[in-house]
């Protein structure tokens, strides 16, 4: 129970007009941890590959975040670059759906799998973070903010999980399914445009 309402206590707490240019705080570094941290759609998605990587365990414990990482800095720079990647809002919703459904049903991949899930859509998590670059901040430590709060969300991800004992705890396994699945049904409503 502690699990649910840590995980409501930080979704309620997130503030999503924030992580879009030209609101909250302006610089590099400051603006990129930001970023990830009070976009709802980005809080839910990187909280979601941690308690996924949990759920699978061994390698999958660091391989799976850093596949999300790598692909975002990847995403970053192609929007830095001026390079478009269509429909990234429609990805971003997409992979809180996903991964969400993905911690609710236990899906079982295999790593590569799942490191190859979780980079396609950190793609677009990326992007977004790239083109929402405030004007006159410095690339490199703005990537290095949301790269930085990116790895500390899939971290209390997969404390969350393994402090919850998702892979053998019975109770564990009901809180984290339980919240993949609200973190699903918000991104069926970024989808519908409710949320």
């Amino acid at each position: 129970m502690r699990i649910v309402l840590v995980a409501a206590t930080l979704v309620a707490t997130a503030m999503p007009a924030f992580a879009h240019t030209g609101v909250g705080p302006h610089g590099g570094l400051a603006a990129g941890f930001t970023h990830p941290l009070l976009g709802l759609d980005h809080l839910l998605a990187m909280i979601a590959v941690g308690l996924f990587a949990a759920a699978r365990g061994g390698k999958a414990l660091w391989l799976v975040p850093l596949a999300f990482v790598a692909m975002m800095a990847g995403g970053g720079a192609l929007a830095m670059a001026g390079i478009q990647v269509p429909m990234v809002e429609l990805g971003i919703a997409l992979s809180v759906v996903v991964l969400g459904a993905a911690v609710a049903l236990r899906l079982s991949l295999p790593v590569a799998g799942a490191m190859a899930l979780v980079g396609a859509f950190a793609l677009f998590h990326g992007h977004a973070h790239g083109a929402e670059i405030p004007a006159g901040a410095s690339a490199l430590t703005y990537a290095a903010g949301f790269v930085a709060a990116t790895a500390m969300l899939h971290g209390i991800g997969i404390a969350i999980g393994m402090a919850a004992g998702y892979g053998s705890r019975r109770t564990g396994q009901w809180a984290v399914r339980s919240a993949g699945s609200v973190m699903a049904l918000a991104g069926v409503g970024m989808l519908a445009g409710v949320i």
